[in-house]
């Protein structure tokens, strides 16, 4: 994305710069969930449904996503320190746009910044449902491609990825302070606790288990 960024001409706001930063935004998510790794936010939808239906428990919950949002911030944290230092010096991304990206989601006003976060966790949630009924490679990477580029070019606070755009700012940037990031990592984590456990994963197995009945 700052690559892009850097490149363009447009920056933000011009349509075709704003579709190749969404773009750019989900390949990461492609590689998450189609390689199978752990992504914080699908197991808030998926992982809920074995402890609703007694086989498992609330305990075991808490812990796998424990390790996995740890593991993840962690992962984020480490990704940035690299990016933010050999990318400029190679010349490829400025410093500029990597404190642009952070500005996109720091600017959010606290109350809309979770509001934000349920409805990035709803969309979330839904990608695993999706690559689960779609047919071949194509369609997957599509229906992943589809959902995160729409929380990208929205702008939508996800705490794992959006971690790693705050960072950039906190890293860089006076502008971007710690209690910025702190802030947007709290609220947005909740909203997409929210919006996947609840929306997703809560609402359809309760359908599920009704229509069964």
């Amino acid at each position: 994305m700052a690559v892009m960024l850097t490149l363009s001409q447009g920056g933000y706001g011009d349509l075709g710069t704003e579709l190749l930063l969404a773009s750019a935004y989900s390949i990461g998510f492609i590689f998450v969930i189609l390689g199978r790794s752990e992504l914080f936010t699908e197991h808030t939808t998926i992982a809920v449904m074995p402890v609703l239906a007694g086989r498992a428990t609330a305990r075991g919950l808490a812990r796998l996503w424990g390790v996995i949002y740890i593991s993840n911030v962690v992962g984020d944290t480490l990704f940035t320190l690299l990016v933010v230092t050999l990318m400029p010096n190679f010349g490829v991304a400025s410093p500029e746009a990597f404190v642009s990206i952070a500005h996109k989601l720091v600017n959010h006003d606290l109350e809309w910044l979770f509001v934000a976060g349920i409805f990035a966790g709803w969309l979330m949630g839904l990608v695993a449902w999706l690559v689960t009924a779609a047919q071949g490679m194509a369609g997957r990477v599509l229906f992943v491609w589809l959902v995160t580029a729409s929380i990208g070019i929205l702008h939508l606070p996800y705490s794992i990825a959006g971690n790693v755009e705050v960072l950039f700012g906190l890293f860089l940037s006076p502008t971007v302070t710690l209690a910025d990031y702190i802030a947007f990592l709290t609220l947005s984590t909740l909203g997409n606790a929210i919006g996947g456990g609840v929306f997703v994963g809560l609402l359809k197995y309760g359908h599920v288990v009704r229509g069964g009945g």
